[in-house]
């Protein structure tokens, strides 16, 4: 899938002079960067929709205190 992104001036220098120190192309770091961001941005935002239920009631929360009885874990 084609995507076309439009960085900062600034952005682009420093992609432009990586790619032409290492010998690769800026798309390979774009895809990098994306592979390895896309992580964070995920936990991130996901757990921001998880805090927002808590915050509204909707989500059950469980004190640590309380999973480690369960499982057995303070025995």
């Amino acid at each position: 899938m084609a995507t076309s992104i439009r960085l900062a001036p600034q952005i682009e220098k420093r992609l432009d002079f990586l790619a032409s120190r290492t010998g690769r192309t800026k798309a390979f770091y774009l895809r990098e960067i994306i592979e390895r961001g896309l992580d964070d941005m995920e936990d991130y935002y996901l757990a921001t929709e998880v805090l927002e239920r808590i915050r509204q009631g909707r989500e059950t929360v469980h004190s640590a205190t309380a999973v480690r009885r369960d499982l057995g874990l303070d025995d």
